[in-house]
């Protein structure tokens, strides 16, 4: 690898990121896309947040996009959606909302910097009609439990006695496991003692009764069929974890493409959809050694069905720092550093281009960066800075990205310090 010609050439073509106006070279490489989706080098990083938010804010004003959907869980997301858009029994204040983040890790969404962007929404949306408020939405699979309790409170508010008795019958089949994923899924993998076959039933009935209903209760009536299709998917996810660590990463990602469409699918033939989540979910997976494993993720399955024309990816990192993450699952969060970057890896190489924030458009043609394998750093919520060397993914930068945004020096994120709940 040519480190010298690839420093140069980042040299020459990032431009600086100084301003809320510096990300507008990004708003015109969107052109007429519906898919903008956004990353994170870690789960605990003020910047990314805060740039992920200017830039939505920019879609959202000038180029129409009518939902964020981000990496968490949809029972939480929906209370924080039903706030932003003031409906009747809503939480009164974003805090309050953000305090459905109740489970452990709570800090990647009861953050201050959520707050700033839940409060945006909210006054961006006060005084539009229904059609034009932006949503807010959760894409991920792990709320297995707050989605059966979501669908019951629901069916018993809205739904026929038949369909509430259909829906405790599905869900009396998970009462003996304690709220506890693993204990369902080494049942349901080597017992046979499978929930799934009600789950699917109760998602079809649920689908049936949101296309019959009316403009009016069709969010709520989306609200239970997406937390069925969370029910059913978690289902799957637990029971496979047991077995096939591969699979029930692409389990979970696939279920959050397919909450993605059936977002899509309810905004209307021309939605567009902003998503924020970890480096490793939209950045195509193509690009990474993940493709060797057998894994798919969140970019790749995007880009695949709706064609890289009308999709637009892009990762974020930082060369140094501060982060809120955790030294073992379920531990207290914690402030950490992020030791400088290792030698040749991308955000090194960044760096040594030069020590400021940054904005990298890529393409995939790049005779180094569209073909060179770099390091490339991924923190997840569980990090232990000793042992660095195991969070750098093998990455084709360009392939993997339409675009980067490099924080030089990063800091923590600012918790709530919501109350913690573990799974």
């Amino acid at each position: 690898m040519n480190e010298e010609w690839i420093v140069k050439q980042i040299e020459e073509k990032a431009l600086p990121l100084e301003s809320a106006e510096s990300l507008n070279v990004l708003i015109d490489a969107v052109q007429d896309k519906h898919y903008v989706l956004l990353g994170e080098a870690s789960h605990g990083t003020s910047e990314f947040y805060k740039w992920r938010m200017e830039l939505s804010r920019k879609l959202i004003e000038t180029k129409g996009f009518q939902f964020i959907a981000v990496e968490g869980d949809w029972p939480a997301c929906y209370e924080v959606n039903r706030y932003i858009k003031q409906y009747p029994g809503a939480k009164s204040t974003a805090r309050e909302a953000l305090e459905a983040f109740d489970r452990w890790p709570t800090w990647m969404w009861a953050n201050e910097e959520t707050q700033e962007l839940v409060e945006w929404l909210r006054q961006y949306n006060t005084g539009k009609p229904p059609e034009q408020q932006v949503g807010f939405y959760g894409l991920d699979v792990y709320s297995l439990w707050e989605s059966i309790e979501e669908i019951e409170r629901y069916l018993a508010e809205k739904g026929t006695p038949e369909q509430l008795a259909m829906a405790r019958e599905a869900f009396e089949c998970f009462e003996s496991y304690e709220r506890e994923g693993q204990y369902y899924g080494v049942s349901a993998a080597f017992y046979g003692e499978s929930c799934k076959d009600e789950v699917v039933k109760l998602l079809r009935e649920l689908h049936d009764k949101r296309v019959r209903l009316g403009s009016h209760d069709r969010e709520a009536a989306l609200s239970a069929e997406l937390n069925a299709l969370t029910a059913v998917h978690a289902e799957d996810y637990y029971r496979t974890m047991v077995q096939h660590d591969a699979e029930s990463w692409n389990i979970r990602d696939r279920h959050m493409v397919s909450a993605l469409q059936r977002l899509t699918d309810f905004h209307g033939p021309d939605a567009k959809a902003i998503v924020w989540a970890h480096n490793t979910h939209v950045g195509d997976a193509r690009a990474t050694d993940m493709l060797a494993d057998g894994m798919v993720n969140v970019g790749q399955l995007v880009r695949e069905a709706h064609g890289e024309a009308d999709v637009l990816v892009i990762g974020f990192g930082t060369y140094r720092g501060t982060v809120i993450a955790a030294t073992s699952w379920g531990a207290p969060l914690a402030t950490m550093q992020v030791p400088p970057a290792q030698r040749g890896s991308w955000e090194e190489l960044l760096h040594r281009a030069g020590a400021r924030d940054r904005i990298l458009l890529l393409d995939k043609e790049d005779p180094m960066l569209g073909h060179e394998t770099l390091g490339h750093r991924a923190i997840g919520v569980v990090y232990r800075a000793a042992y660095e060397r195991g969070n750098y993914v093998p990455t084709v930068v360009a392939r993997r990205y339409d675009a980067f945004i490099y924080i030089d020096e990063s800091h923590a994120l600012r918790p709530l310090h919501i109350q913690k709940v573990l799974v």
